[in-house]
């Protein structure tokens, strides 16, 4: 009742849309959730992602779940998730996610999900890591542990947005550190972002894992820029 009473005079509103919510519906409406362009990469053999680590870090499956471009609903999602305090959001659409994956076998070797992480300076400021958020999503959905203590950020960086391929690489090839390597050895692991542009960040956290023992490493992201 008290939730309906705060509707009535603050109604919630999508994200993407604008409409206001129904009672049974969460960030977006029915029409967008239907509406959202996924890849379905996660379950090609060998995904358009995996071409961009050939011959620069070693990944076992790579997947991501939207299409990311200028102007369309997903830009707004992201935005709301990594600028406008709408964390859960990240929890909800990595949960969709993850419930898909894990109805692939290989998928489901996964031992633990673990998302890129910022620096502590750039976390403070933005108050969360909106990709932990993912993470939480993608754990409950794959119904396996998430952690955020193995891999640390150990620079603050610039932002990467307008930097080229090769900046971005410059600019996080050392940034990442392992707290524990005996906690990964002989693990399958899923790294977690939020968007793929160049995959710079993600060639440097995959080849700092990559020095332990038997690991295996997968990636997964929200959206991916087209």
């Amino acid at each position: 009742m008290l939730s309906q009473f705060l509707n009535f005079f603050y109604p919630r509103s999508c994200i993407s849309c604008g409409n206001v919510l129904k009672q049974h519906e969460q960030f977006l409406c029915l029409h967008c959730l239907h509406n959202l362009p996924e890849t379905r990469y996660h379950e090609f053999v060998q995904s358009p992602i995996s071409q961009l680590f050939l011959g620069r870090a070693s990944v076992e499956h790579t997947g991501t779940f939207l299409f990311y471009k200028k102007g369309n609903q997903v830009q707004k999602i992201l935005h709301h998730l990594k600028y406008k305090g709408v964390k859960e959001i990240g929890v909800f659409l990595g949960n969709m996610y993850g419930a898909q994956l894990i109805q692939h076998q290989k998928w489901k070797t996964v031992d633990v999900v673990i998302p890129i992480p910022l620096h502590k300076k750039k976390e403070k400021k933005r108050g969360y890591n909106q990709s932990e958020w993912i993470a939480k999503g993608l754990s409950a959905g794959m119904q396996i542990p998430y952690n955020t203590s193995l891999l640390m950020r150990s620079e603050f960086t610039e932002t990467q947005t307008k930097k080229s391929r090769f900046h971005r690489w410059q600019n996080v090839k050392e940034v990442f550190q392992l707290t524990d390597l005996n906690a990964l050895r002989n693990k399958h692991i899923l790294i977690c972002d939020d968007v793929l542009t160049t995959g710079a960040t993600l060639e440097a956290a995959i080849q700092k894992l990559s020095v332990v023992s038997g690991i295996k490493i997968s990636v997964i992201t929200l959206a991916v820029a087209q």
